[in-house]
């Protein structure tokens, strides 16, 4: 099964090929220009984001939203992330929620399907902490921060194998369940 991705992000594209094709889907970017609803609310983020593309590609494609909670800061920034993050920088960002005894963070990736029906969405969530200081490759953004619970390495430390325990796999995981179902319907 051949499904189109709307990103500009390299490293999402690749991590949603590596994720999906041994489930039988075959990812195809598409890199159309979104202005993006910026919000606090994902559910919304994502349902605009993906009847926009729907709008202007006319093919059933999905769209992702990959955010952070913060704990320390009431969940916020959540759907804000990418311009919290453009404002901090890794450093910054470490330094400020990286120390003390208020470090735990939630990373989630919505995902929004549009079937040319209708709209579906799907979550997957990974809890962690932010590290003291950022560590290995820091080219996708906050993953040189995010250490998930149970391990020492931040994402970016432990290379492809995030992609064995992330909030993308978990909701591309669902995202696939749904398409083999709806084939299979």
């Amino acid at each position: 099964m051949r499904i189109r991705f709307l990103s500009k992000n390299k490293y999402k594209i690749a991590e949603a090929k590596t994720i999906l094709a041994p489930l039988g889907v075959e990812v195809i970017p598409v890199a159309v220009t979104i202005n993006e609803l910026q919000a606090s609310e994902v559910g919304v983020i994502v349902r605009d984001k993906v009847l926009r593309a729907f709008g202007q590609i006319g093919h059933r494609l999905f769209v992702e939203q990959t955010c952070l909670y913060l704990d320390a800061l009431h969940r916020f920034p959540g759907g804000l992330t990418q311009p919290f993050w453009d404002a901090l920088g890794a450093d910054r960002f470490s330094e400020l929620f990286g120390r003390g005894d208020r470090l735990a963070v939630t990373a989630e990736t919505w995902i929004g399907y549009c079937d040319g029906r209708k709209v579906h969405q799907f979550q997957g969530e990974i809890k962690g902490t932010v590290a003291p200081e950022p560590r290995g490759n820091r080219d996708f953004q906050w993953d040189c921060v995010f250490v998930p619970d149970g391990h020492d390495e931040t994402f970016a430390e432990m290379g492809e194998r995030k992609n064995e325990i992330s909030m993308r796999r978990i909701a591309l995981n669902r995202f696939a369940d749904h398409l083999r179902e709806a084939a299979n319907a």
